[in-house]
């Protein structure tokens, strides 16, 4: 794949979703959601505990985020299955928890900067099973319940807006990692979470009034900086999130904060999971100390450090493999985006202003 679709989504929720489809790739797409599912169903992932805490979760989100639920409806629509089908595909990592045999399929690094030549950034490296490789969208949302203006979101196309990052014509910028835990509760997924924030929220400020106000399902962070310059990590879970403002944002795939760190699942023999402290200590060594443009930022996403810290990653045993990059600039909002491994595949420049 030589570069991420890029799709123009405006209308309705509803609307936006059901025009994904207008991009192709049924059958990849397809392969990524359902497939994944059956193989959950095969595993016995979705057990009758399963089903009852799916049903919890989707009367939450048809009550708390009405949009992000229509648009869900819109995009099985497009795509011809089943809209449960899809909800239950983004609760996999959630239901892997539940059964205590978690397995992390989504090996992410992310950090933000308040500062530098090109004004703050935030930056993700998104490491996800192959099948996803071929469906990498970057789509600019504009609607009427995007009261930001416009957002511009990384993800798998057949998935919600902001499944993996974002940012909005307010230069409000995020991005997620996952991590695996020992608790979860009813509440925000954090990939309906993100999308409302970025059409809702235009400074860190107001998304963490956002975050601190709802109940979380637990399991992963964000990653977050706004154009004036604040940063924020905040790690979503059950009990509440942990808010860590200013600075160097930096997340990988665990928790660090002290209410939080011991919630953190790490499953034997789990690659991104083993790697997950390494990384987390590379970056913090690399990070602090220079000032971060977007040609710099793209340098050290394309690196392979040793000692089991793998920024960029060729394919895990498990077939978690880099399957794309971003550096956003809140500034000027847009987004330079490599959708593979980010040392030997090109990059893009995506204007949100245009």
């Amino acid at each position: 794949m030589s570069g991420a679709l890029s799709l123009h989504l405006s209308g309705s929720a509803a609307e936006r979703g059901r025009a994904q489809a207008q991009a192709g790739r049924i059958e990849e797409v397809r392969a990524a959601t359902l497939g994944r599912v059956a193989q959950a169903r095969a595993e016995g992932l979705i057990d009758a505990a399963a089903r009852d805490y799916l049903r919890a979760q989707h009367a939450f989100h048809m009550q708390a985020d009405p949009e992000g639920m229509a648009e869900l409806e819109g995009i099985a629509a497009g795509f011809g299955f089943d809209p449960q089908e899809m909800f239950i595909h983004l609760h996999l990592g959630t239901l892997r928890d539940l059964k205590g045999g978690a397995r992390l399929a989504d090996g992410c690094s992310a950090w933000a900067v308040g500062a530098g030549p090109d004004g703050p950034l935030v930056v993700k490296k998104r490491g996800f099973t192959g099948t996803h490789l071929g469906i990498q969208s970057v789509a600019r949302h504009a609607g009427p319940d995007v009261t930001t203006g416009a957002m511009l979101c990384l993800g798998s196309l057949g998935s919600p807006g902001a499944y993996s990052s974002g940012i909005n014509l307010r230069g409000l910028a995020l991005a997620d990692t996952q991590v695996a835990v020992r608790h979860h509760r009813v509440g925000w997924l954090r990939y309906f979470l993100m999308t409302r924030i970025l059409a809702r929220c235009g400074t860190v400020a107001e998304a963490l009034v956002l975050i601190r106000a709802c109940p979380h399902a637990g399991g992963g962070t964000l990653v977050l900086a706004d154009a004036q310059g604040a940063t924020a990590a905040v790690e979503l879970g059950a009990a509440g999130p942990q808010v860590v403002q200013g600075g160097l944002a930096l997340r990988t795939n665990h928790y660090v904060t002290q209410a939080l760190a011991g919630d953190t699942l790490l499953p034997a023999g789990d690659c991104i999971a083993s790697n997950s402290r390494q990384r987390f200590a590379f970056l913090s060594a690399a990070l602090p100390g220079r000032s971060w443009d977007r040609a710099a930022a793209r340098a050290l996403m394309a690196t392979h450090p040793e000692g089991g810290a793998p920024i960029c990653q060729h394919g895990a045993e498990d077939g978690t493999l880099t399957i794309a990059s971003a550096v956003y600039s809140c500034a000027a909002p847009g987004l330079l985006v490599c959708a593979g491994s980010p040392c030997r595949s090109a990059w893009s420049a995506h204007d949100l202003t245009g």
